[in-house]
C-alpha cells in the first residue's frame, strides 16, 4: 500500500475540484510532506487534529489564486517497487525551478532546494507544480 501515493491524490483530486481543504489520515510522513509544501507557497496551512483516542487526521487549507490552484500538478516518483536515489548533484530541477521536487533525506524530508543548500540526497518522493 502506498500511502503517500494515497495522500498526493487525495490532495491533487481536491485541487482539480476546487476544494478548500481536504483531509486524510495523518502520519509523520503526511505532516513533514505537508510542511514542505506550506514552507513553499502550495498550499495555506495544515493541521493535525486527534478524532477519536488513537486516530488522527491532517486537515490542509489549499491554496488558490485567483480561481486557480497553487498545485496544478503532483506526481509520484519514487514507488514502493520502484525506488529513485539521487545524489547532491543529481536532484532534478522541476519545471525549470517554478515547481518542487520533494526527497526523504538523512535530514529529514526536504525540498529540492533545500537538499541540494544542505549538500544531501536521497529518495525522490514526488514533483509538485
Amino acid at each position: 500500500m502506498d500511502t503517500i501515493g494515497d495522500f498526493l491524490t487525495i490532495i491533487r483530486n481536491a485541487s482539480v475540484a476546487k476544494k478548500p481543504s481536504c483531509s486524510a489520515a495523518a502520519s509523520n510522513m503526511r505532516a513533514h510532506l505537508a510542511d514542505v509544501l506550506k514552507k513553499n507557497g502550495f498550499i495555506r496551512d495544515y493541521s493535525v487534529s486527534e478524532v477519536r483516542p488513537g486516530v488522527k487526521e491532517i486537515s490542509l487549507q489549499l491554496k488558490y489564486i485567483r480561481g486557480v490552484s497553487a498545485i496544478t500538478g503532483v506526481v509520484r516518483c519514487s514507488r514502493p517497487g520502484c525506488r529513485l536515489y539521487y545524489d547532491c548533484g543529481a536532484i532534478p530541477n522541476v519545471y525549470n525551478n517554478l515547481g518542487i521536487c520533494i526527497l526523504t533525506t538523512s535530514k529529514g524530508i526536504l525540498s529540492g532546494s533545500d537538499a541540494k543548500q544542505n549538500h544531501v540526497g536521497g529518495e525522490l518522493l514526488c514533483k509538485v507544480w
